[in-house]
């Protein structure tokens, strides 16, 4: 396995225990609806990085799992800042992670029909 899966796999497990994390905080006394969101976002992202581990890494799906992992940290951890300490990690950057996340999957989109060999 190459460095590169590797670290989408490492990379797939954080966002796995980040998510089942958040779920706990969710469920015990956190804010449930933005920890909730956190726990959506962590274990939707989870195995899309472990499948992208899976695959040969055109650079398409290498900058959509940069984007990935840019979006989940930047979206996961302003709600997480916000819910647990009140404090905001900068402005707007939430809805920043939430565009990089859909800018990701649509390169995610576009390196699927993307003729092979390239």
């Amino acid at each position: 396995m190459s460095g590169g899966s590797r670290f989408h796999l490492a990379i797939a497990g954080l966002f796995g225990a980040a998510g089942v994390a958040a779920s706990a905080v969710a469920a015990h006394g956190g804010d449930e609806r933005a920890m909730g969101a956190v726990a959506l976002v962590c274990l939707a992202h989870a195995p899309a990085m472990l499948a992208m581990a899976m695959r040969r890494q055109p650079m398409l799906l290498l900058i959509a799992t940069a984007l990935m992992f840019i979006g989940v940290v930047l979206f996961c951890g302003d709600l997480t800042l916000r819910s647990l300490y009140g404090v905001k990690l900068f402005p707007m950057a939430a809805p920043t992670g939430g565009t990089t996340l859909i800018i990701a999957w649509l390169v995610v989109a576009v390196s699927a029909l993307r003729p092979t060999g390239r």
